[in-house]
């Protein structure tokens, strides 16, 4: 499985390594919800955590789905902006202009991504605002999340430009409360990346280029064909007329072991690649336990159902229609990996709540938890 990016005929100016404050904002509201997957961070995101204003934490909930188990597109705003720029601006405030220069339909369409997964490569996806079958779709899946994520779908849906307002506000509550001291730390660091890489680009080529970014990510001989090696399938290309050639690789300290490709239809390719690899701590474990694990890990499905589950909880419901199998097949597998005592489970009301043990699976190897979330 992989996300293949065309590149046919794109000359190697087109090809851009270039920070992203908005872009971090998003990975550094990830880490926030989901530290178990950056052990790294630990001390930031507790010390970040015991700080917020519980006000702003608590708004933080109503749309942490944008962040916490997919990383919503309107985060790239320049990759999607007919007319803008194509790349980053250089801080904060202009990357939310940027956001504003969206319309309502981009908007909601790439904030609603949770909800169509499945669909993100099929050419696009239906917009909730037009088509009353993709927003009774947005409105179940934001209800399986919990009230505040289906009241703030709601308000999205029935009034997009108040909620575009209220989303502005609260990322640039963030930026005061934590974000602009924490941006102002790293962006040196991010910014003296990308002009290595960019300097590795043009005296040493492509290929070399990739390496530096990531083992995942490779070229084929001719040079037309990027290839990242992630457990789902996608492709794009950095030669649409829609939004001209070009393709902008963006570092993140926050992002690790998240590789992230931007591919959605009539967006420019975005690729997000993590600065740095933390080691994670290893625990032994039976020999008998162990092969049950590798056991429950070994079927393609089962991997595939792990993928979602390492990042955010999810139904029985959610994870048959991310990944087109019926429900009780799902149970099955699930039955499993919960037998081996790779995953957990919690109700919420009425729905069950499925999650990966990322602790219990980073005992495995790091290799396999970076693969599973990347």
């Amino acid at each position: 499985m992989s996300v293949t990016i065309d590149i046919a005929g794109l000359p190697a100016e087109r090809i851009l390594f270039t920070p992203s404050p908005l872009a971090e904002l998003c990975m550094a509201l990830h880490a926030l919800s989901q530290p178990a997957h950056h052990p790294g961070l630990a001390s930031w995101t507790a010390a970040t955590s015991a700080a917020l204003d519980p006000c702003l934490a608590d708004r933080l909930l109503e749309a942490d789905f944008m962040w916490r188990s997919s990383f919503s597109d309107v985060f790239m705003p320049f990759a999607g902006t007919p007319g803008g720029p194509g790349r980053p601006a250089a801080t904060l405030a202009e990357e939310l202009d940027l956001l504003d220069r969206l319309d309502d339909e981009q908007f909601v369409t790439a904030a609603l991504e949770h909800c169509w997964l499945a669909l993100y490569d099929e050419g696009g996806r239906p917009s909730p605002l037009r088509d009353p079958a993709a927003r009774a779709k947005a409105l179940e899946t934001a209800a399986a999340r919990g009230p505040r994520q289906l009241d703030f779908s709601v308000r999205l849906l029935d009034d997009p430009v108040a909620v575009r307002v209220w989303m502005r506000r609260l990322l640039e509550d963030c930026d005061e409360a934590f974000f602009a001291d924490t941006w102002k730390r790293v962006e040196p660091g991010q910014t003296a990346d990308a002009r290595h890489k960019t300097e590795v680009l043009r005296r040493k080529g492509l290929p070399a280029a990739l390496k530096e970014v990531s083992s995942a990510l490779s070229v084929d001989e001719r040079l037309t064909t990027i290839t990242a090696d992630k457990m789902v399938h996608g492709s794009t290309t950095a030669t649409d007329p829609r939004t001209g050639p070009g393709l902008v690789l963006i570092p993140t300290n926050f992002g690790w072991p998240h590789l992230l490709v931007l591919h959605a239809p009539g967006w420019r390719p975005v690729v997000h690649y993590p600065l740095g690899s933390p080691q994670l701590a290893s625990a032994p474990g039976s020999v008998e336990l162990l092969q049950r694990r590798m056991e429950a890990l070994a079927h393609p499905m089962r991997m595939s159902l792990c993928r979602s589950l390492a990042r955010a909880p999810y139904t029985t419901s959610e994870l048959a229609t991310v990944h087109r199998i019926s429900a009780p097949e799902v149970s099955r597998h699930l039955a499993v990996l919960k037998k081996a005592g790779l995953m957990h489970t919690r109700r919420q009301g009425r729905y069950v709540h499925h999650q990966l043990d990322l602790s219990v699976v980073a005992r495995l190897g790091s290799d396999l938890i970076e693969g599973l979330l990347r």
